[in-house]
């Protein structure tokens, strides 16, 4: 726990903690290092520290301000609870950035402070996507309130002087709903940031912070746009300098900015421009990862002041190669069409490529989604590939729809992480579309495609040393640990008396003896695939034509491609898809000024929550 304190006798406790879920045996996923620091407790945090040096609560009761991430420490509610009786019997338990899969647990965290006496508030993408889309609360969110835990559902940004008040006088409010207040960035006195001594407790001395928030599409599986709004808001290049020279004095110099899509934030050239400044001018060696859509590759300069402005990876939401899918989730602006030139322009510049997809559109069959993928590791030049479960989860259109018309949905929000099956599908059973996402992710990491992988970085000159602990990362997690990647840690770590609430406590001998199995057995598992993938890694190195290597997937795009190539041919939807993107760029071609901008430039956003780092949706590998 990080916290910040001056010496008096009462002093208010604020305790802010990022909530980690349950693993399917009930037991909280914790590490002994964990993937990336949340942006959510990083802005709380700041937020905070400024209440209390602004004295909200008046010049006589400081405030001390303590941040914790579940996901490597250890939250101990009668400890804390001792802590603010010692200082005076104030305080607040305020859970952040809690996600549907994560509300169980926060809850049960919460029920345990409240046992104690302790006042206790949960916000997040949860609460705030279940009162944005629904009619009715829903039971768990009351359940909670049953329990006298506060629920604040919005952005805090203009309101933290406001909680802490209530909570100092003890006359917290059942509710805070403050959806449709949705507050500027450009003037926040107290952007995110979180001290050295949490960052390290992460995988790659990285921290994350938004340089925007909110999205003007529509896809129907995204919370981002009925939590965060519809309106872009953007921090300006002063802010984000602020927040790089900040963390660059505590030894903190990579970072992953969360924006959904950072090439349609507004200033992304002013930002860069400042950040290229920082590299090139005050030799600040800070580097990045970024989100961004499957068009941006069309805006002048974005790729080459990305490599410039220090990026290494970027994430993209492709989501799907089949245009009947992506129309149906109203993901009109991902164009098939432009996947390939926009790979190939990023690995031109030497920057790895992260990408999602998703499992479970309406027109996927166990047999479709093999051979889609079969098509991805043949002609696309992905780096990587994550693997989501389409998942309605609440806030978001599909979740809302799917409520209305009164569908079953499973109603254990701890299985809302992506990974696991909560609906029905119109063309695979529960068990088919489960076996569909574990086995895509043994069809595209297998060995011979990690070679692939491997050979195409290394002649595109990406350093293929850091891209090995990356790709041991995505091809390891699910088989070993049974978790997505962005889930995962270094060593897994289980607290016995850590367990959801009404499952029992088991004896001793009997979650040890386990415990200990697990430790060995996962261990040797990990050992014998690191040397495996290391081996391949040595292969490449050692020979002498890796440099030339090329296969169809680098091939330069050219204009029959289409005829050719199985991503345009393999269906109706996507010779049609192809087609009328003929048509369009014939138009254009003709126009007056024949600008292959997107004409949303200026806005974007490409997808919805995510397990990670707390948000929506991205993926957590740290800037090399």
């Amino acid at each position: 726990m990080l916290s910040t304190q001056c010496g008096t006798k009462r002093r208010f406790q604020l305790v802010l903690i990022k909530p980690s879920h349950y693993d399917a045996d009930g037991y909280v996923v914790q590490w002994l290092r964990s993937t990336m620091p949340s942006n959510s407790l990083a802005a709380v945090f700041s937020l905070a520290q400024g209440a209390a040096e602004r004295q909200v609560l008046g010049p006589d009761i400081p405030i001390d301000v303590s941040a914790m991430d579940e996901t490597n420490t250890r939250v101990r509610p009668r400890e804390i609870a001792q802590r603010i009786q010692q200082n005076g019997g104030a305080g607040l338990i305020g859970i952040v950035g809690v996600q549907s899969n994560e509300f169980p647990r926060a809850v049960d965290i919460a029920r345990a402070f409240r046992e104690l006496g302790v006042q206790v508030m949960i916000g997040g993408f949860h609460v705030s996507g279940c009162l944005s889309m629904l009619k009715e609360i829903p039971k768990d969110i009351k359940d909670a309130q049953a329990l006298g835990i506060s629920i604040f559902a919005g952005e805090v940004e203009d309101h933290m002087d406001e909680v802490v008040r209530d909570a100092g006088a003890g006359t917290l409010k059942p509710i805070y709903n403050y959806m449709k207040d949705l507050p500027g960035l450009g003037n926040v006195p107290s952007p995110p940031f979180l001290p050295y001594d949490f960052v390290q407790r992460t995988i790659g001395n990285v921290t994350s912070f938004d340089a925007g928030r909110g999205c003007p599409f529509q896809c129907s599986f995204c919370t981002i746009i009925n939590v965060q709004g519809r309106k872009s808001r953007y921090r300006t290049p002063d802010s984000v300098e602020h927040i790089l020279r900040k963390n660059w004095e505590q030894g903190v110099n990579r970072f992953f900015i969360t924006d959904d899509n950072f090439a349609r934030n507004k200033d992304w050239e002013a930002i860069y421009d400042r950040i290229i400044k920082l590299r090139e001018d005050d030799g600040m060696d800070v580097r990045f990862m970024i989100q961004v859509d499957t068009l941006c590759h069309k805006i002048p300069n974005f790729i080459e002041k990305s490599r410039r402005a220090g990026v290494t990876r970027v994430f993209i939401g492709l989501e799907n190669i089949n245009p009947a899918n992506l129309i149906a989730a109203k993901k009109r602006q991902n164009k098939i069409t432009e996947y390939r030139k926009m790979l190939l322009d990023w690995k031109r510049v030497g920057i790895m490529t992260f990408a999602g997809y998703i499992l479970g559109f309406p027109n996927d069959t166990p047999e479709t989604i093999k051979h889609d993928l079969e098509i991805i590791k043949r002609e696309l030049p992905l780096d990587m590939l994550e693997f989501f479960v389409l998942t309605p989860l609440p806030g978001s259109e599909d979740h809302k729809i799917l409520a209305e018309k009164g569908v079953w949905m499973d109603p254990d929000m701890n299985k809302y992480e992506l990974e696991h099956v909560v609906t029905a599908h119109a063309k695979m059973s529960k068990e088919e579309w489960q076996g569909a996402y574990r086995s895509a992710w043994d069809i595209f990491y297998d060995p011979e495609h990690m070679e692939t992988v491997l050979r195409r970085a290394y002649a595109c000159g990406i350093n293929i040393r850091s891209l090995m602990p990356v790709l041991f990362m995505f091809s390891s997690a699910v088989p070993v640990e049974n978790l997505h990647p962005l889930q995962w840690g270094i060593f897994r770590i289980k607290y016995r008396r850590d367990r959801r609430h009404g499952l029992p406590l088991e004896a001793p001998i009997l979650f040890y003896g386990r415990y200990a199995a697990e430790i060995a057995r996962k261990a040797a598992q990990l050992a014998w695939r690191w040397r495996r993938l290391k081996a391949i890694v040595r292969r490449v190195e050692a020979d002498p034509n890796a440099k030339f290597y090329m296969d169809e997937a680098l091939t330069p795009v050219a204009e029959e491609d289409s005829d050719h190539m199985e991503l345009y041919t393999q269906n109706e939807a996507a010779r049609v898809a192809v087609e009328r993107e003929r048509r369009v760029a014939g138009v254009k071609a003709g126009g007056a000024n024949g600008s292959a901008v997107p004409a949303h430039q200026g806005n974007g956003h490409d997808a919805g929550e995510r397990p990670v780092p707390d948000r929506p949706r991205s993926t957590v590998a740290p800037p090399a």
